[in-house]
């Protein structure tokens, strides 16, 4: 167990690394920086003034060794438009988003899990319809439009929830279930699979033939390692939904994280975006890495493969 958790640590830092590489000379590659301070009506000696300012006159691999070591001691740099520390801007967002982030995959594991067993269970009768039912709508419904749809209903129509904002709990009641509902498919349909197969396998027959009862297979036997693939899948998801909540964020005028990567993406603020690029990617390798350690925790033979 050991050597395989430090096999996928090592792993993930060098995913990170890469990320990291790749993200800071695209950004460099794909706009000037200097421009983009200058402004429009900067001279040309005013942009060339500002390349050796801000270092952008050295090679790309020097700028981005100096970048790494400021953001590994947690300094990203000023954005170049609002002129405020890039740390205090992202520390001033990421907690709406990680709110709405955990919020939108209980919500998602809360729906799937119960109705993708119950579901096995009881295969082809009506709540198996029902269920692939909501698969089929959770994939075929764009996520902006069921959100919009929510803010006519519940909250032109009825009024039963504000459509902006992020001031109280109610806030993130439609942006929970229109970023969780789209993850709920996958998450049921894997975790149906996984219960037919289990239930269907030797182990379970063998310990309904020696009289255990039915909660006892389902949830000690059964479930247990159905759900093994469906934690790896859930990590990923919610590591999918802190980085692409930006529609969800935009629409509901949250101002998160997500609505913040947008701002910088128009504005061309690139400390804003490296910043946010890395510290998703982060999440997302930390929670994929989580995941897999948990499921070697779970099952034993993941490890010593």
């Amino acid at each position: 167990m050991l050597v395989y958790a430090l096999k996928r640590t090592f792993v993930a830092f060098l995913i990170l690394i890469v990320v990291s590489g790749l993200t800071f000379s695209l950004s460099h590659l794909s706009t000037d920086p200097a421009l983009t301070i200058g402004g429009e009506n900067a001279s040309d000696e005013d942009i060339e003034a500002i390349r050796i300012l801000y270092g952008f006159d050295r090679p790309v691999y020097e700028q981005y060794f100096s970048w790494l070591g400021r953001a590994l001691q947690g300094d990203f740099g000023e954005s170049y438009h609002y002129k405020a520390p890039v740390v205090e801007m992202i520390s001033g967002r990421i907690g709406t988003t990680m709110t709405l982030g955990v919020a939108a995959i209980l919500f998602a594991l809360i729906v799937s899990i119960p109705l993708g067993t119950v579901a096995a269970m009881r295969p082809n009768s009506l709540i198996d319809r029902f269920a692939l039912l909501i698969a089929v709508l959770g994939q075929a419904l764009p996520t902006f439009w069921f959100a919009l749809m929510m803010i006519i209903v519940f909250g032109v129509w009825w009024r039963w929830l504000p459509i902006s904002g992020n001031t109280t709990w109610a806030h993130f009641v439609m942006p929970t279930i229109a970023l969780g509902y789209y993850a709920t498919p996958a998450l049921m349909r894997l975790t149906r699979a996984g219960m037919i197969e289990v239930l269907a396998s030797d182990y379970i027959r063998t310990a309904r033939a020696k009289g255990l009862s039915p909660t006892s297979i389902l949830f000690k036997h059964a479930l247990r390692n159905a759900i093994i693939p469906v934690v790896a899948l859930a990590a990923v998801w919610f590591g999918f939904m802190l980085g692409g909540s930006i529609v969800i964020e935009t629409i509901f005028n949250l101002k998160g994280i997500g609505w913040l990567s947008y701002d910088a993406l128009l504005r061309s603020d690139l400390p804003v975006v490296q910043a946010i690029v890395l510290i998703f990617a982060s999440f997302y390798v930390v929670l994929t890495l989580s995941a897999d350690l948990l499921n070697a925790y779970l099952d034993p033979r993941i490890s010593v493969r």
